[in-house]
């Protein structure tokens, strides 16, 4: 029996050459990891038990077919990736500090991620249209096509009653400028009802470091009375700031020995977007309790994907953040 589609993701899936560590020479050793943030959540979600479907372009090479068989092995829907003969699979290149922190470059201009059209995101939308929730990410928003189908296809998904989550990720190497960037960035916000920002990203969007002021400046930037229903702010090691309405928690992450932090904002998403999927009321049934019960798990899977290399082989199945959490409990 096939698998219902709980989630959609839109956006790059790209190659992550990630550093590992340096020879005996001191040179840099990189590993070919798959990657690009709305595929990650896609995945994330998938091996923690939601059905999820990504959207996106890949070149049509050795790189974009990994790629697409990664997908199919982790059980993300992948009748709406497509393979672009002109445009080679986009690389990002990750660089691991001491403490696992990570600087990215990309061999993107163009990549195969940024050639994806209207008329194939929203053809490929059509196959779930009954999906509870669409994920995109800022970068689609950065190179035309991409942005144009990104645009669109947040618009149609919305006009079929989904609910939308975004993660305006900022790549400085990616934009021409942060002025543009933040404008870009802030111009799927009032199509939002679920949003995750890292507290880099909420200052740069708001102006404010101050969790409150700034996650209630995010909610405001949604429609309607009610704003952007759900505003996390990620903050690393430190956990997460949540705010639903005039309600706000903080709460605190997990201790682990860092390999590298690739995939965890992703992870955190992913987890949360499978457990919102999972309940009647994603958002107005969910009461402030189970709320923190839902961060906390995602949390905890956040803390495993740093545990190891890679983002996509890192993230953790449900087997494996169930016995971590009755381990804390």
């Amino acid at each position: 029996m096939e698998k219902h589609t709980d989630i959609i993701t839109l956006g790059e899936l790209l190659i992550d050459l990630t550093q590992k560590g340096n020879d005996e020479n001191g040179n840099g050793e990189f590993t070919a990891y798959p990657g690009g943030a709305p595929a990650n959540v896609a995945v994330a979600a998938a091996r923690l038990g939601a059905g999820a479907a990504f959207i996106g372009k890949v070149g049509d090479d050795a790189f974009g077919r990994s790629l697409e068989d990664t997908l199919k092995k982790e059980g993300v829907d992948t009748s709406g990736l497509y393979a672009c003969k002109e445009v080679p699979t986009t690389l990002a290149i990750v660089s691991v500090d001491a403490s696992g922190e990570r600087d990215f470059s990309f061999y993107r201009d163009p990549g195969a991620d940024t050639q994806l059209t209207e008329e194939e995101a929203v053809r490929a939308i059509k196959q779930n249209e009954s999906a509870e929730i669409f994920h995109v990410g800022s970068l689609s928003m950065t190179t035309s096509p991409a942005k144009e189908a990104c645009e669109k296809a947040v618009k149609y998904a919305k006009g079929k009653g989904m609910l939308i989550s975004y993660d305006p990720n900022y790549r400085a190497a990616l934009w021409d400028s942060e002025e543009r960037a933040v404008k870009m960035m802030k111009a799927l916000m009032p199509y939002t009802d679920i949003l995750k920002v890292s507290d880099e990203e909420m200052l740069m969007l708001t102006g404010t470091d101050d969790f409150e002021e700034g996650s209630r400046i995010l909610r405001d930037m949604g429609e309607g009375e009610r704003g952007i229903d759900l505003v996390m702010v990620t903050l690393g090691a430190d956990g997460v700031f949540v705010r639903r309405g005039e309600d706000v928690a903080a709460l605190p992450g997990f201790s682990v020995k860092v390999a590298d932090t690739n995939g965890a904002g992703d992870t955190f998403l992913g987890a949360m977007l499978m457990q919102l999927a999972g309940e009647p009321q994603p958002l107005d049934g969910i009461d402030p309790e189970k709320l923190k019960e839902m961060i906390t798990y995602a949390n905890r899977a956040a803390s495993l994907t740093c545990s190891k290399h890679g983002a996509i082989p890192a993230m953790p199945s449900a087997d494996e953040v169930a016995a971590c959490m009755k381990q804390q409990s």
